[in-house]
């Protein structure tokens, strides 16, 4: 065991780049600038934004991409309450973000310092972890402790602050060991052996592949597991991509088929809410796996409930050695539907129309989009339209917002995108009342040479919320933006680059100009108020 010497920011970066943390994002504050230090002296790259809810988005991203801790640094009270959002939606999303918060000092404590006040009753009901640090000669082990916990399943966002004479003191001879080992509860066998009997002896069973499936490492598992027992795959999160669309047992057109058909459904990694029925399939029975027990849902009573290691379970799914039933019929009635599927929407895809419906615009999106981009969403029905029809080719290539649906994500997911792959395709496909939330950090892409992307879907209504209220009340009100706003200028006065489209004929050399750009460039699309996104899911 080797000893450091430091300041609080010294330690507590070491602590995390034990755990590979090779960057941090922050807005400028002066309760955290020995992290700055710390980073300035090791070489850990300082992304910095203009707002904290930027950074912390933009930790989420790397920490979802890269399967380890992101950082968000962020300075005392404001900086910290703006930061909330983002460790909510890390949260829900099982995403190990850090966020190391400032805090006033303690040795003045409700005297009214600057920005005192306590944090933590405001972080903790979205973290896994929250605690203030009040000694520097534990901030390398507490440290290291609220990453293990990030990275632990069920993974999640911790918080600490350190109180401003615990960040600025020096420490000596502080033991510094290697970072442990993450932790995995192994599954019941007896709950595995129930599962895996389920899918096989099921004549249509179906898979859903969801997030936690790429976070935890278990995408070769999956579809081993698939292949082996002969199962239909669907995906939803960051399990897109998990099978290739060509793939033979992947699936995405034919859900209601699927859903409505299948008399076993085993839904691995990913909750049983609103995106899937809330885990009701009619008769099928439910087999749910999850990393941890705190996932298992609480509303209803799956069939098999096996939690814990997702490719040790996947991996036993694989291995079955019992009788296995024959799936082929089921695979080509949904292979049929499947077909039929992409046949209908090919008109839309290709939809000649002014102004341009959304789906013309991925159509087209289609054609450029190379096998590893990274796609991000940040919107409403804009993006729902993303989610329909763009086919991750890779997993962990797809961010959006996930089950808790916060706006304003875009920019921040950005950063972290393109810091993990500086030379993929960065592709963020944002509806217009997304873009009022975080456009101005375009500002710190361009500063810091990020280039990216922005397809803006400009209807100029908050399309999610209209259609619904017209159809409820016969009118609607607060859900009107300026009809044809140049995102594009905004962009260009940022610094970048970009033009509005308002033929579908000019979307092609639209998109072939922003990824030749290596600015961030923005497309800003004018499309179809009146195209309402056909939503069939029940939100509540």
């Amino acid at each position: 065991m080797t000893q450091i010497d430091g300041h609080g920011g010294d330690l507590a970066l070491a602590a995390l780049r034990g755990f590979g943390v090779e960057e941090l994002f922050t807005l400028s504050g002066a309760h955290v600038f020995p992290l700055y230090d710390a980073a300035h002296k090791t070489g850990v790259r300082i992304v910095d934004v203009r707002h904290e809810q930027s950074a912390v988005f933009a930790a989420e991203a790397v920490a979802k991409l890269q399967r380890r801790p992101g950082l968000a640094v962020l300075t005392a009270g404001p900086g910290v309450t703006n930061g909330v959002s983002g460790l909510t939606s890390a949260s829900f999303n099982g995403a190990p973000v850090v966020v190391i918060g400032g805090r006033a000092p303690q040795f003045r404590w409700g005297s009214g310092s600057l920005q005192e006040m306590d944090h933590l009753p405001i972080v903790r009901a979205v973290t896994k972890h929250a605690e203030t640090i009040f000694s520097t000669d534990e901030v390398y082990a507490r440290m290291q402790a609220a990453a293990l916990a990030a990275l632990t399943p069920h993974r999640g966002p911790v918080f600490v602050d350190l109180p401003l004479e615990v960040v600025f003191s020096q420490a000596d001879g502080v033991e510094a060991a290697d970072a442990p080992v993450v932790p995995h509860e192994e599954a019941d066998p007896e709950e595995v052996a129930r599962a895996v009997q389920l899918l096989a002896a099921a004549q249509r069973p179906v898979i859903i592949a969801g997030s936690d499936v790429w976070a935890g490492h278990a995408t070769a598992a999956l579809r081993e597991a698939a292949e082996a027992l002969r199962v239909p795959v669907f995906a939803n999160g960051m399990g897109r991509g998990t099978l290739p669309p060509s793939h033979p047992l992947a699936f995405s057109r034919a859900r209601k088929a699927a859903f409505g058909g299948a008399d076993v459904i085993a839904v691995v990694g990913t909750p049983l809410d609103f995106r899937l029925g809330f885990g009701d399939f009619g008769g099928a029975q439910v087999v749910h796996v999850t990393d941890a027990p705190s996932q298992r849902a609480g509303h209803v009573t799956p069939a098999a409930a096996p939690s814990g290691d997702l490719r040790t379970i996947l991996a036993a799914f694989a291995s079955y050695g019992g009788l296995v039933a024959d799936h082929e019929e089921w695979i080509e009635a949904l292979r049929a539907a499947e077909d039929a599927g992409r046949a209908r929407e090919q008109q839309a895809l290709e939809a000649d129309t002014d102004p341009i419906k959304p789906s013309r615009v991925y159509g087209e999106l289609r054609k450029v989009l190379a096998d590893d981009a990274v796609t991000i969403g940040d919107g409403g029905d804009f993006v729902s339209y993303a989610g329909k029809y763009l086919e991750p080719s890779q997993p962990g290539t797809w961010l959006d917002p996930g089950p808790y649906g916060c706006l304003g994500t875009g920019m921040g997911y950005a950063m972290g995108a393109r810091v993990t792959y500086p030379d993929r395709q960065i592709c963020v496909l944002m509806g217009d009342g997304a873009a009022g939330f975080s456009l101005m950090d375009v500002e710190s892409l361009v500063r810091q040479q990020l280039p990216v992307v922005i397809v803006v879907g400009n209807n100029g209504i908050w399309g999610l919320e209209k259609h619904p209220m017209r159809n409820i009340y016969g009118y609607d009100v607060a859900a009107d933006l300026q009809p044809g706003l140049r995102y594009d200028d905004v962009v260009k006065a940022l610094g970048g680059a970009g033009e509005t489209v308002e033929k579908p004929a000019d979307l092609a050399g639209a998109f072939e100009r922003a990824f030749a750009s290596g600015v961030p460039y923005l497309v800003n699309v004018l499309t179809d108020p009146e195209d309402a996104y056909p939503r069939s899911s029940n939100l509540a």
